[in-house]
């Protein structure tokens, strides 16, 4: 019997090599996202203090009872769309975009064009 590669480990081979050259400062956070099947997650974060400025995700409860199901597009432009105001409001305006080792299509643009939507510069 054959053992079927998973996904997983590509893309955690990606994120490595992406992370070797993208890091969040004070100046220019990173904003990281990671999307599973039901999910997406976005945080945005300065790699120098090692501390998160602003997150939102599909699971966070007042996200939730708006979303149907968090792992579609919809749920991608409400979370880019609601992490972006959040950094608004902590005085972050421009962010360096970590894809996460993910494609950048998809549920990964919605969420990135959301954001840009509402006002984060990248």
């Amino acid at each position: 019997m054959i053992k079927q590669e998973t996904r997983k480990p590509r893309v955690q081979k990606r994120h490595k090599s992406i992370r070797v050259t993208l890091a969040g400062t004070s100046e220019y956070p990173r904003l990281a996202v990671y999307r599973s099947t039901k999910h997406i997650y976005a945080q945005i974060i300065d790699d120098e203090k090692h501390v998160t400025l602003a997150s939102a995700s599909s699971t966070d409860k007042d996200l939730r009872e708006q979303l149907g199901h968090g792992g579609n597009i919809d749920a991608a432009k409400l979370v880019g769309k609601t992490v972006a105001e959040k950094a608004l409001k902590a005085g972050i305006k421009s962010i360096v975009f970590d894809r996460g080792g993910f494609l950048y299509h998809g549920r990964i643009a919605a969420l990135a064009d959301a954001a840009r939507e509402a006002g984060l510069e990248f």
